[in-house]
């Protein structure tokens, strides 16, 4: 099934003839925005367009779609298999995983239990569809920083919101899982608690992340970390946007039991890592006219290893 036939999936019958005409580059695209009452609005290429009778144009114009109750209403029905109540748990988290890795972002009135808890989201009324891209080869260049000696160093992927670090994260799992020049094939261990590394539809990977790596969907990164390391004996445990305490524990934790650690966080300088020097690798990312780049390598020892800059490239 192609990308194009994936995304259409996502809406019912009624609608799919309007998203025939724009899908024709979902290669490009990566998210879709609907809310009741609001124009439709796709990012495709980092640009903003909207959508109109007469197709995609770059602004506001008098025939926008504007989304009404019921036409949500459907596409949420469509996509929970007409079984809203069956996808609860996932809808509580804010957000459900489709077919392909598809991560559907949803907003609307929580409903809170005794303790204080998200017991549900209900009166659903905007959706961020999010169009899963995995860019295979994504940390080619990278790997031959990566290992000493046949082992994979523990590594942190630092930069802010939208430079790439999920995508690159992902291509880093699949080559320490299958192999590469550095290192031989080892046992990842992936916690993905939103869903995007993996993009895992009812537990199945939709993304390629690799024939050695099993993966806790939708588990928060501590608790899954732990879970990891006494069920499934990873080499390698991957997780995504660490922070806070208990995830610094956790590291701490699977440090001691051997195995290598790669995450990622958000960040821009090596003092908004301060509290997680436990890497050997630190590998801060940027996003320079639309493309995401490495921009830095530092080793345990804060050494500059890399410089895109300076285009200085040593070892450590």
């Amino acid at each position: 099934m192609t990308k194009r036939d994936e995304v259409i999936r996502i809406f019912p019958d009624t609608m799919k003839h309007r998203w025939e005409q724009v899908l024709w580059q979902s290669d490009k695209l990566q998210e879709i925005r609907l809310g009741i009452g609001q124009p439709v609005r796709l990012k495709i290429a980092g640009e903003e367009k909207f959508m109109s009778s007469k197709g995609l144009v770059s602004g506001p114009c008098q025939d926008l779609w504007y989304v009404t109750e019921r036409e949500l209403d459907e596409i949420i029905k469509n996509i929970c298999r007409y079984s809203v109540y069956a996808f609860e748990n996932e809808i509580r988290q804010g957000f459900l995983t489709v077919a392909g890795g598809h991560r559907i972002g949803m907003a609307g009135q929580v409903v809170l239990s005794e303790n204080g808890s998200i017991r549900n989201i209900t009166h659903i009324r905007f959706l961020n569809i999010r169009i899963s891209h995995q860019v295979i080869g994504a940390a080619g260049e990278l790997m031959a920083y990566l290992y000493r000696d046949n082992r994979m160093l523990n590594t942190l992927l630092i930069s802010p919101p939208g430079c790439g670090k999920t995508t690159l994260l992902r291509d880093i799992v699949r080559q320490a899982s299958d192999g590469n020049p550095y290192g031989s094939g080892r046992q990842v261990g992936v916690v993905d608690e939103r869903s995007e590394i993996a993009g895992c539809f009812m537990g199945i990977p939709q993304n390629n992340v690799g024939m050695r790596t099993d993966v806790l969907d939708g588990c928060p990164k501590a608790q899954g970390m732990m879970m990891l390391m006494r069920s499934m004996a990873p080499d390698v445990v991957a997780v995504d946007e660490i922070g806070g305490e208990e995830d610094l524990k956790a590291l701490h934790r699977v440090l001691q039991c051997g195995s290598s650690v790669v995450a990622s966080m958000h960040g821009d300088k090596m003092e908004d890592v301060k509290d997680f020097l436990l890497f050997e690798r630190y590998v801060f990312l940027e996003k320079i006219d639309g493309n995401y780049r490495i921009r830095e390598i530092f080793n345990q020892d804060r050494k500059r290893i890399f410089s895109a800059k300076e285009q200085k490239q040593c070892c450590g």
